[in-house]
């Protein structure tokens, strides 16, 4: 079995910083693409930065100069530091892999539980 746990989530006042975290672990034989989305109350899931195997990473525009994702490739491991943060930013992010779990098994997409960020004086 495949579990992403993420982790770092919590309450920041605006203009915080909070690091995420999200594990990867189980049966992989290769990951590609890993990805951190978002979804606030009352919306539609948000892709928020994806990061490629390796390691070039892209963002939303609402996030650019704010948001860093990274990659630890040997942990299966990808981060998410966000500074200046905002009451927009609240939501819960989730991280999303596309691996393989043997070399004959084809991609497929597996996410974690998501979590809470809130933003909020």
């Amino acid at each position: 079995q495949v579990q992403l746990v993420e982790s770092g989530g919590g309450l920041v006042q605006p203009g915080g910083s909070l690091r995420l975290s999200c594990a990867a672990s189980g049966r992989i034989f290769r990951i590609n693409t890993m990805a951190w989305y978002r979804q606030a109350p009352g919306k539609q899931r948000e892709l928020v930065a994806t990061l490629t195997n390796g390691g070039s990473a892209d963002y939303v525009d609402s996030v650019k100069g704010r948001f860093t994702a990274s990659r630890d490739s040997a942990k299966n491991t990808v981060y998410l530091q966000m500074n200046s943060l905002k009451p927009e930013d609240t939501a819960i992010y989730f991280c999303d892999a596309d691996l393989k779990v043997t070399a004959f098994a084809t991609w497929a997409s597996y996410w974690g539980q998501g979590t809470q960020v809130t933003v909020s004086s």
